[in-house]
Parts: structure tokens; C-alpha cells; sequence
């Protein structure tokens, strides 16, 4: 956070009319030292801040420069900037210069926390463990003074993964089981059992949680196969796709988004994990050709059907199908590196990225 306090004295002292040496004969101290607070070579003795705020008629905060609507519009849009950027280098300069400069604002605390662990899956024991100290002093922080229940959630997931790091699984397993409800008394499971059963209210939260839930199951058996030891990458290929088809001809059949939901995130996870794991070329566009297809149809409902668009796109005000699919085919055709970027040398990937644009 910039330190402001030297331009607001110079500002409020001309506002007043008067000199510097006026100021600093008020303050009993040299001329020369205002002139320093002035060009911000150094600051007030924090014994003479209150007597300047009473001296130029201000508040603390102001004389600080401190306001706290411009402070947390900066966070908004650090946190909006590095959620963009969290998987990269850039993104964790972002992070940490903001966890420098908003030590203190536990949005700031969590993201960096996770930053620094590596994102909330796959973390590196050692990392975990490098950084124990300062991770656990972050949580202690999280836990005695932040209201945000998602963000307590964070640091108590962060003591477990640093308890298995220990060697200490039984009590990272005994957090989860005792701080984190289980599937039943989630949040949204009560949305629907708020309104009666009759109603159209209680129709859109049970279509809003179902969809949400086929999300959720698809992508869990997307690991399962992709993690089955048991399966060569090419079998899991073959399994994936025949699921995939299966699916699709279920939406085709039925015209169930349903199903659209399913196949979208089994097909992400399985063409993600194909992508990054030693998956096949072949295999790979398989996938994205059946991805892209389900994600154009799920777009398409969302026009259509509020449940469907607070499901699967809650932090977008209007969603078309373009809109959507521009933004999801672009991110592939111009990829930061990486597997991606060696992708676009096949031409029949690069085909079914142009189908969708």
C-alpha cells in the first residue's frame, strides 16, 4: 500500500497558506525535516501524527491518505488480476508483492497461502513443510479474525495438508471429518429444501444443484479412470471416448442438459489430464472435438435456462454461446507454451479448434 502521508501535508499546508518553517516551528521540529516528510524521504514520528491531523482539522485516515473504499477496489483488482494469471510466473509476483503490501486482508492471506503450497491439490510435502511456519502463522491469523467462512475453511485445509506432510494423516483426516460438512448439509442441498416442492423456486434449486452435481461427478470420473494403475494411457484413452460417445448419445437422445453437464467436465478432466500426463495426440483431439461440442450446448441452454447459466456460469452476467466458445477456443489457440503450444503443430487439433471459433 502506498504511503501517502508527505503529499497530504504538503497539500493540506498550502491549502492553509502557510510556510513550511510555520509548520515545523507548530511541530517543534526543523525546517528541514517538514521538507523531508514533504518529498517522502522520510515520515512524522508517529507521536506527531495525531497533533497534524488536529493541526490541519482532519482525521488519521486522511492525513494517512488511507482510504479504505480506493484500498479494497485495489484488492478487487489485484485478486481479479491474479486469478487470471495464478498458474504462472507472473501470477505469483502478484501475490506476493500484494501480500507485501496487504499483509494484513485475509483475501490477500489465502491466495498467497495457496500460492505459496502450490494450488489446493497435488501439494509437494516438502514445500509444504519448507514453508510450515509462515503457512501455520497465516492460518493462526485466518482463524483469530476472519468472518468469511470459505476462507477459515482454507486454513483449516492447509493444517491438514500440513499434518499429512508430517506423516500425521490420521489428524489431517480428523479435520476434514469435524470441521467440513458432508454432502448432505451443504449450502446448497438446504437451498432447495427451503421451498416447498410445488413450487417454481424449489424446481430451480434442485435443476441448479443437479446440474452442479453431474459437473462434480463427471470430473471425479474423469480421475477415476485417468488414476486407474491398472489401465495403459491408451486404454484410459479408449475408455474415456467411449464414455464420451455414450454421453452424447444421451444428450442427443434425451436433449438433457443433464448429460451436457456430465460430458463437459468428464471430457475436460480426461483431455486435461491426457494433455499433461503423456497422453496421445490422436487421443487428445478426440476429446476436444467432443469437449468443445458439450460446452457449446451447455452455453446454448444458458441463454435459455437461468438454472443452467447460475450452474455453470455464476460470475457472468450474460452468456452466449459465442462469447463462451471464443473465449474457451481462443485460450487454447494461444496458449503461454507448454503441451499446449506443441499441440498446434497438428493440424487436425488446430481443425477442431477452427470448427468451434
Amino acid at each position: 500500500m502506498e504511503i501517502t502521508i508527505g503529499a497530504n501535508i504538503k497539500r493540506l499546508r498550502t491549502a492553509k497558506n502557510i510556510t513550511q518553517e510555520q509548520l515545523s516551528v507548530a511541530m517543534n521540529v526543523t525546517c528541514a525535516a517538514v521538507s523531508k516528510w514533504e518529498r517522502s524521504e522520510t515520515y512524522p514520528d508517529i507521536t506527531l501524527l495525531q497533533p497534524l491531523a488536529y493541526f490541519f482539522g482532519v482525521s488519521l485516515d486522511e492525513l494517512m491518505g488511507y482510504n479504505q473504499e480506493k484500498i479494497q477496489a485495489d484488492i478487487d483488482e489485484i485478486i481479479t488480476l491474479y486469478r487470471k494469471n495464478w498458474n504462472n510466473h507472473h501470477g505469483h509476483e502478484i501475490i506476493v508483492k500484494a501480500y507485501h503490501d496487504y499483509p494484513n486482508d485475509y483475501r490477500i492471506m489465502h491466495y498467497y497461502m495457496w500460492n505459496i503450497a502450490g494450488d489446493l491439490a497435488d501439494n509437494d510435502p516438502a514445500t509444504l513443510l519448507a514453508h510450515k511456519e509462515e503457512l501455520l502463522t497465516i492460518c493462526e491469523k485466518i482463524s483469530e479474525g476472519c468472518t468469511d467462512e470459505k476462507i477459515r475453511l482454507g486454513a483449516w485445509n492447509m493444517r491438514a495438508k500440513i499434518l499429512h506432510a508430517e506423516g500425521r494423516t490420521a489428524e489431517a483426516l480428523e479435520i476434514y471429518q469435524t470441521r467440513f460438512t458432508d454432502w448432505y448439509t451443504t449450502w446448497e442441498q438446504k437451498t432447495e429444501q427451503l421451498f416447498h416442492k410445488d413450487t417454481d423456486e424449489y424446481y430451480y434449486w434442485v435443476s441448479k444443484n443437479m446440474y452442479e452435481l453431474a459437473a462434480f461427478a463427471g470430473d471425479k470420473l474423469g480421475r477415476v479412470i485417468f488414476f486407474d494403475s491398472t489401465l495403459s494411457m491408451k486404454e484410459r484413452a479408449e475408455k474415456a471416448i467411449r464414455y464420451g460417445k455414450l454421453m452424447l448419445h444421451a444428450l442427443d437422445e434425451t436433449g438433457d442438459i443433464f448429460f451436457a453437464g456430465l460430458a463437459e467436465a468428464f471430457l475436460n478432466r480426461m483431455r486435461n489430464d491426457m494433455t499433461f500426463r503423456g497422453g496421445y495426440d490422436e487421443d487428445i483431439v478426440a476429446l476436444l472435438d467432443m469437449n468443445l461440442y458439450v460446452a457449446q450446448r451447455i452455453a446454448e441452454a444458458a441463454q435459455q435456462d437461468e438454472a443452467v447459466r447460475q450452474a455453470y456460469f455464476p460470475n457472468r452476467p450474460a452468456v452466449t454461446a459465442p462469447d463462451f466458445l471464443t473465449w474457451l477456443v481462443d485460450s487454447l489457440l494461444n496458449p503461454q507454451g507448454g503441451r499446449h503450444a506443441e499441440l498446434l503443430n497438428n493440424s487436425e487439433y488446430v481443425a477442431v479448434l477452427k470448427k468451434y471459433q
